[in-house]
């Protein structure tokens, strides 16, 4: 018989690269999912660590697995102090999604470090983590995840909004959760605030104060991805591929670019949604007010802002949630979402072997 309530820490790393992110959550798993973050926080990665990850792409086969091995000790690190800083009492896992290097789930490839199985001894607590490499064995996108727990506890709005290193968003239809990746966001407009000497645009400041190119512009917004229809998922190689080169070729300044790709990304949120609906938005991105404001230009929608614990951490959280299902043999990998051949129970659990 299945536990009803569990204690487990959600753990994140995004592609914006803000850092780790850990949530200390407590779940209950009847009469229905419901989830509450006790305590969390970010760790931000040094600019050594930002500039490994940002390289990760280009290693070969051996540098990548000595850089899985260096993350997973560096991630064990952050899980043990944030243990140790708190009184949790006994925990019954660790969900951890790792650190995304490389996704082309097209070519049945996905790689997330950090999810070595000597993270479970390291950190001497069940482990359960590598959510997405099964899904994209199965054929699916393996992304995004998140689309369960928006369905199992947020389920109340039109469309639950992420913006991170890329936007994602998931809604019902027809009975079933749909989500998909939309555009890279935080991923770019991070890149070229710190060309101004800041880590993100605050508020959306600069692109506010910036003009719009109207070519480069029109660049972004005819990109082919855009006409594919879901599932779809995006990881930073097509950002490299496809996004960078315009910006680059286009030779405006850091100011220029930012108002013009946030503006672009305001176009693509604002397709997504019916005129009228309420969408609960959450990660880094619902601190742009800018770009929020840009998003309700375009399209007639009652934007949702969550306490700020839930708006930086709904991700950790959930990613606890996909652990818990996944002790339980539940299902925490939609087939509606990613396009597998089948709805399933994802993830490698990992013990400690204590004496």
């Amino acid at each position: 018989m299945a536990k009803k309530d569990y204690n487990v820490i959600g753990v994140m790393s995004g592609t914006s690269l803000d850092g780790v992110d850990l949530a200390f959550v407590k779940i209950c798993t009847t009469p229905q999912y419901t989830a509450e973050i006790v305590a969390a926080i970010t760790v931000p990665y040094s600019e050594d660590w930002v500039e490994k990850l940002r390289k990760g792409i280009h290693l070969n086969g051996d540098e990548l697995r000595l850089l899985d091995e260096e993350y997973s000790s560096y991630l064990s690190r952050c899980i043990v102090r944030f243990i140790s800083e708190n009184d949790f009492g006994e925990l019954d896992a660790v969900c951890s999604h790792g650190h995304t290097i490389l996704h082309q789930p097209d070519a049945g490839l996905t790689l997330q470090i950090g999810n070595l199985p000597t993270l479970a001894a390291a950190v001497n607590q069940t482990v359960v983590c590598d959510f997405r490499v099964q899904d994209v064995a199965l054929g699916g996108q393996g992304a995004p995840l998140v689309p369960i727990g928006d369905q199992l506890l947020f389920g109340d709005y039109g469309y639950c909004l992420n913006l991170g290193g890329f936007a994602n968003v998931s809604s019902e239809k027809g009975g079933l959760r749909l989500a998909y990746d939309i555009c890279p966001v935080n991923v770019v407009l991070n890149s070229y605030a710190e060309l101004l000497g800041h880590p993100y645009d605050d508020g959306g400041a600069f692109a506010n104060a910036g003009t719009v190119n109207p070519r480069l512009l029109e660049q972004l917004n005819a990109l082919p991805f855009y006409m594919k229809s879901a599932p779809k998922s995006l990881g930073i190689e097509w950002v490299h591929a496809h996004v960078l080169p315009l910006l680059e070729a286009s030779q405006s300044d850091p100011v220029e670019i930012l108002a013009t790709f946030t503006e672009h990304v305001a176009i693509q949120l604002a397709k997504q949604f019916k005129t009228g609906s309420t969408v609960l938005v959450t990660g880094g991105g619902a601190f742009n007010t800018f770009l929020l404001e840009r998003v309700c230009f375009h399209k007639n929608i009652k934007i949702r802002l969550p306490d700020p614990k839930l708006i930086e951490f709904k991700e950790a959280l959930i990613f606890g949630l996909l652990g818990v299902l996944r002790l339980e043999g539940a299902i925490n990998c939609l087939s509606s979402v990613t396009g597998a051949q089948r709805d399933h129970s994802s993830g490698m659990i990992y013990h400690p072997h204590r004496p």
